[in-house]
């Protein structure tokens, strides 16, 4: 698939859970794992909310360094309130990396798909549920997927 910056805004809004907490969390990484492993993909997952990691998981085939690409990316949905990818995007667009700009520490902060804001409509950012071990489009894609399953459910209970 391919995204515009506005197409990711609009995605970020139409993502926003009607609730969130432990079980929701649970749901979310778990669906990941599932989402991986039907493409045959070892990733690692993180599900972050209210200041705590709520799910975390590496798959079979995973690397050790995928947990701190997680961190790094959680820690940049956090801070600017956007998806990884969408800075990716976004900086590309003003033909620069996001890593190398002065006030960016890139030992803290990167802009590589698979990190998406966790917001729940009418209270705003309350976490990040991020998957690292594919191609930046790939992880957005799988987390994603994930919270519009997510999503889904919600509406229907």
């Amino acid at each position: 698939m391919s995204y515009t910056l506005e197409s990711l805004i609009e995605q970020e809004r139409e993502l926003e859970l009607c609730y969130f907490n432990q079980d929701v969390a649970w749901q979310l990484g778990s669906c990941i794992k599932s989402l991986a492993e039907q493409k045959g993909a070892s990733i690692s997952i993180e599900v972050f909310g209210f200041g705590q990691t709520l799910f975390q998981f590496c798959m079979m085939g995973s690397s050790a360094d995928q947990l701190d690409w997680i961190r790094r990316k959680r820690n940049s949905v956090l801070c600017y309130g956007k998806s990884t990818y969408y800075l990716s995007l976004y900086n590309e667009g003003k033909k620069r990396v996001f890593e190398t700009q002065p006030h960016i520490d890139p030992n803290e902060y990167c802009a590589h798909g698979g990190s998406f804001p966790i917001r729940i409509k009418g209270s705003g950012l309350v976490g990040a549920v991020s998957a690292s071990g594919l191609a930046s489009l790939d992880d957005h894609e799988l987390v994603t997927q994930a919270l519009k399953q997510a999503l889904d459910s919600q509406k229907t209970q």
